[in-house]
């Protein structure tokens, strides 16, 4: 940290460095964490896929949507929706998880929409209308469920989902 009390990067750019936990939420200095992704990683789809499910099956998905926003920043025009679809799908479920049922909700149809272009196809494998289902489904659930009302912030809290037991399959397999 430098002395004006930020976290910077080796570049000089602001930069929390506060440990996090596998949803991404900040810990206090010094805790043990979960190690962060690394940013600006050029990965080929199929890498980006392989990694984002292990995350996502390892009930990291905040770190599967920064696996999902390289893919955006640095892959094709014409994917970018399909990988900020995916990436607005993992930090849905990550609000999901963390109990914010109004931000869970809205992010994961947020991210069906974008990945509705790409309905009917399977690019890269990746099965997009069971996903779009599976995040309808699940915002569906996530709003529907018992809450202790707003937070004070406008956010509905609800029971955080289990991020693992929820994680969706990108790559279903074909019949």
């Amino acid at each position: 940290m430098e002395e004006t009390g930020r976290d910077r990067d080796i570049e000089g750019r602001a930069r929390n460095a506060r440990p996090r936990d596998g949803l991404g939420r900040p810990l206090p200095y010094g805790a043990p964490g979960v190690e962060r992704q690394p940013e600006g990683v050029v990965r080929t789809p199929e890498e980006t896929v392989r990694e984002a499910q292990r995350l996502l099956d390892a009930g990291m998905p905040f770190h599967a949507h920064e696996v999902f926003e390289d893919a955006w920043k640095s892959g094709p025009v014409a994917e970018r929706e399909l990988w900020r679809g995916l990436a607005q799908l993992a930090v849905g479920l990550t609000h999901a998880a963390r109990g914010n049922a109004t931000g869970g909700a809205r992010l994961l149809r947020r991210g069906a929409a974008a990945l509705a272009e790409f309905a009917g196809a399977r690019p890269y494998g990746i099965g997009v209308d069971g996903l779009i289902g599976w995040a309808g489904e699940l915002a569906g659930r996530v709003e529907a469920a018992d809450s202790d009302g707003a937070a004070g912030d406008g956010a509905l809290r609800c029971k955080p989902v289990d991020a693992i037991a929820e994680a969706p399959c990108l790559r279903p397999p074909t019949r």
